[in-house]
């Protein structure tokens, strides 16, 4: 039989092993960055921008106010990462860069059937641009081509055939993304942008790529069922079945039950959290802590959907809804926009869940967002009037 586990045991493990059990440095920098980097594996990104860039978030919640622009132009060259498909579109640390290899080769299979036989001489000549010109945007091509031009797969039809060419190269790892300009892709042959220890390491097996992302999702993770695991680099389940089975036999990942979860669980032979975990956080939607929204709601019991995409009418909380940590609990949700021509940072809405103390979340949510706001840029916080918490939040703030 499986060991067992509380619910709060697992929920410490989760939050240890992101992080968040360690107290903030003084002064965050380069290092700090980087420790959070390798402990996470990957950092996901994501266009929306209502406060802040996805990826610069997860750094704020574990180490506090750090020095934005370290993350910002050179980020790629400055922490040894590479862009790629991970959990999403991702940033990765680049000795992970043969584990994708894999993917690569899937998106020439994937791709070429649609693109590759009509599109040949014109994917050629993008890739020789780049090779001759070096680094590009799609606006720095020559010839981008007019949207609605180029390709005949469903959902490419209305991109300019010069994208087409770029993301289909960016598959296939024919280019890479060395930067991000305003949030767009900078692409770059590997030769430029990759070592050659990494670009030209030894081929790695499906199966044992999938076997180090599981171990790496493991790590990052601390715990989590089977799919959990699997959908850190987005494995498909009868792929990371067998994998999973592997690494118990192993005996690289340990079985355990967890109060109230149907599923067997997973976690690295040893793994433990020692004492409570005292910590305070605004989280990004895409914060690998609470990626799996099923998984969140196992752990902490808090339910959470982002709500960009609903209706306005029909949306419960908000367009860009943060989720509060403090000590071990997920205790409150703030609908946050950085109204930057004001110096601003706005709280449209504020809501803590039932059976917390609002006058004292308020106190720690304040400080936090004053935190938040400060390390953006902004000369003040103000707080709407939606929500069960504003009127506390709104008082804290004075």
């Amino acid at each position: 039989m499986p060991d067992s586990l509380s619910k709060l045991e697992a929920r410490r493990i989760a939050l240890t092993a992101q992080g968040f059990a360690e107290p903030r440095p003084e002064n965050a920098g380069v290092e700090d960055i980087r420790k959070t980097i390798d402990r996470l594996g990957l950092i996901q990104l994501d266009s929306v921008n209502v406060a802040v860039r996805a990826h610069f978030m997860p750094f704020f919640s574990r180490l506090g106010a750090y020095p934005i622009e370290l993350l910002d132009d050179g980020a790629h060259e400055r922490f040894d990462l590479f862009e790629f498909w991970g959990h999403v579109a991702s940033l990765i640390p680049v000795d992970q860069y043969p584990l994708f290899r894999h993917r690569m080769e899937d998106g020439i299979k994937r791709r070429s059937r649609t693109l590759r036989s009509a599109d040949a001489k014109y994917l050629d000549l993008i890739l020789d641009e780049i090779r001759t010109r070096g680094p590009l945007t799609i606006g720095d091509l020559e010839d981008p081509g007019k949207r609605g031009g180029g390709g005949n797969s469903p959902g490419w039809w209305n991109r300019a055939p010069g994208k087409i060419a770029l993301e289909y190269h960016f598959a296939t790892g024919d280019l890479t993304s060395v930067e991000r300009r305003g949030f767009s892709r900078v692409y770059d042959v590997p030769e430029r942008a990759i070592p050659s220890e990494h670009r030209e390491a030894a081929p790695v097996s499906r199966e044992e790529a999938h076997r180090e992302f599981l171990r790496i999702a493991a790590r990052a993770y601390g715990i989590g069922t089977g799919a959990d695991l699997a959908d850190y680099y987005r494995i498909r389940m009868p792929e990371a079945r067998p994998r999973l089975a592997e690494l118990v036999e192993a005996g690289e990942l340990q079985e355990v039950e967890v109060e109230g979860w149907d599923k067997i669980a997973y976690l690295l032979p040893g793994a433990s959290a020692n004492g409570a975990v005292d910590s305070r956080a605004i989280l990004s939607p895409f914060d690998s802590l609470i990626w799996e929204r099923d998984r969140t709601e196992r752990l902490f019991d808090f339910f959470y959907r982002i709500e960009i995409y609903v209706p306005e009418k029909k949306r419960q909380y908000g367009y860009y809804v943060l989720p509060f940590l403090l000590g071990e609990d997920i205790v409150a949700r703030v609908d946050v926009k950085a109204e930057r021509d004001k110096g601003t940072l706005r709280i449209r809405g504020a809501f803590f869940e039932e059976g917390n103390d609002p006058e004292y979340v308020a106190r720690e949510l304040a400080t936090e967002l004053e935190l938040m706001a400060s390390w953006l840029g902004m000369k003040r916080v103000r707080v709407g009037r939606r929500g069960n918490l504003c009127n506390a939040l709104r008082a804290a703030l004075r």
